[in-house]
């Protein structure tokens, strides 16, 4: 990283569009990170609340030119705060309210799984109450879904949820969402949403040993892979299942080039919800693929469905998905502008370019790390994104970049999540 000439000043002497670092402890202060250009009036207040003498400046990155020595001399009464200046929160109280978001998104994922988890052993014995509780789990989440201007998709811990539910509450949440942000209809994201819920429903009828997508699959393992398709149809008529959401599972392995299966059937026979769930299908699928090591991170993901598989999908559906989800989605490792390395956990799915990351400093510790909002801090911004291999050790350990990747949704304009009503 390049040297950066500083030089101390009196916190007397700050002015908005100076760059300072803070050398204090991390938790003895409440903005996000140690460096940063003062913005407003109110943070120089709030640096001057922290009983500083002075702090360290880098005139090379300010947009303010120091204090004259005559303003220096003539700055004989301490300024005091404007009375009227709104007091950050305190870093404790940030740090609270981020923890308390995310555990009440990692419960809201469990509790979505568990209902997932109930739907499937209810299939064979009761298929009618499977059917409600799958409505009734849609419907809760799109009484909070459609009931939010904007929802944030968030990055979850690598402990939350499990193998058998994880890719279909990931398809389910990621659905509606693409649903939402491409203006379906209310009845027709119901349909998205029970059909994108159960698109896998199939592979309960099929062996272990093959219910996850295998490049070393034999053509015979293939075969009975493939038929999970036709036995979720099945499952569907005995479900009773709409017509809209039975297609959505005959087609969700469909592709518009018609290199798809079971049918081959192309772009024109694609029913709509079909073309939705094809694709976060396949996203989802090339992140938390059944063969951990052959997993490709997020980023890497919608380039290669862009870059190389764009012809197999709606192009309006793959276009609107990757403006929701943003270059660098949710679980992307990147490197900073200013060379630190950080973990995308959370895009507004209106806002997209500007995600929240969690950025790598070895002198703050990984649990009292704040997550950071690129949107407000201005001068940050990302360059690259990389593999977590390429990581430095001490980066990879901090980061703990996930090997599974799960997601819920948070409100857009702050840090609480929307209760969901399972």
């Amino acid at each position: 990283m390049t040297d950066i000439q500083t030089q101390l000043i009196e916190v007397s002497q700050l002015r908005v569009g100076m760059f300072i670092y803070l050398d204090i402890g991390w938790m003895a202060h409440p903005f996000p990170v140690n460096s940063f250009e003062i913005r407003s009036e109110a943070q120089i207040a709030t640096i001057r609340s922290l009983g500083l003498d002075r702090v360290r400046y880098a005139p090379g990155k300010s947009t303010q030119e120091t204090p004259s020595a005559e303003v220096i001399a003539s700055n004989v009464v301490p300024i005091v705060p404007e009375p009227k200046a709104k007091p950050e929160k305190s870093r404790r109280e940030l740090l609270a309210e981020q923890n308390a978001s995310l555990m009440l998104c990692e419960k809201q994922f469990g509790q979505a799984s568990q209902s997932f988890r109930d739907i499937t052993e209810l299939v064979h014995s009761q298929p009618q109450s499977a059917k409600e509780e799958s409505v009734q789990l849609i419907t809760g989440l799109l009484n909070e879904i459609l009931g939010e201007d904007e929802a944030t998709i968030r990055l979850l811990s690598e402990n939350s949820g499990e193998k058998t539910s994880l890719h279909s509450v990931n398809v389910t949440l990621i659905s509606l969402l693409l649903g939402k942000a491409m203006n379906l209809s209310k009845p027709d994201m119901l349909e998205l949403g029970v059909g994108a819920l159960l698109h896998d429903i199939g592979k309960l009828e099929i062996p272990d040993r093959v219910r996850w997508q295998d490049d070393a699959f034999t053509h015979a393992e293939r075969q009975l892979y493939q038929s999970h398709v036709a036995q979720g149809v099945m499952l569907a008529r005995k479900m009773t299942l709409s017509p809209m959401a039975s297609l959505l599972i005959a087609q969700h392995h469909e592709h518009a080039d018609g290199s798809g299966y079971p049918s081959g059937i192309s772009e024109d026979k694609l029913s709509p919800l079909a073309r939705i769930v094809a694709l976060v299908n396949r996203y989802d699928n090339l992140c938390n693929p059944g063969n951990p090591s052959t997993a490709i991170t997020p980023h890497e993901a919608l380039s290669l469905l862009f870059a190389q598989n764009k012809s197999q999908f709606h192009v309006p559906t793959i276009t609107a998905f990757i403006r929701m989800m943003g270059i660098y989605p949710p679980g992307s490792v990147v490197q900073l502008n200013d060379d630190r390395y950080a973990i995308v956990v959370s895009v507004n799915s209106t806002r997209p370019i500007k995600p929240k990351v969690i950025i790598y400093e070895h002198a703050i510790a990984r649990d009292e790390a704040l997550i950071v909002n690129l949107e407000v801090e201005k001068h940050l911004g990302i360059r690259r994104s990389l593999k977590p291999l390429q990581l430095p050790k001490a980066a990879y350990d901090y980061l703990s970049p996930r090997r599974r990747l799960c997601y819920f949704f948070e409100r857009g304009g702050d840090t609480k999540p929307v209760p969901v009503s399972l």
